[in-house]
């Protein structure tokens, strides 16, 4: 019997959380060697990078 608990929800948010956020990345017009900084930042610290990203990454200038 599988034991799912607030952990896993946890878990699950955050892989969404970045998998979103690594697609706008990717969409983003920033600089090849900007994504590619980006994406590793939230890859290798999920939560922070996520954050951080949030804040201070590239935007589009979408609303």
């Amino acid at each position: 019997m599988m034991n799912f608990g607030y952990h896993s929800l946890w878990g699950l948010l955050i892989l969404a959380g970045d998998i979103w956020a690594i697609i706008n990345i990717l969409q983003s017009s920033a600089s090849n060697e900007k994504k590619l900084i980006w994406v590793i930042a939230v890859v290798l610290l999920p939560l922070l990078g996520l954050i951080l990203w949030y804040f201070l990454g590239p935007r589009n200038g979408k609303v």
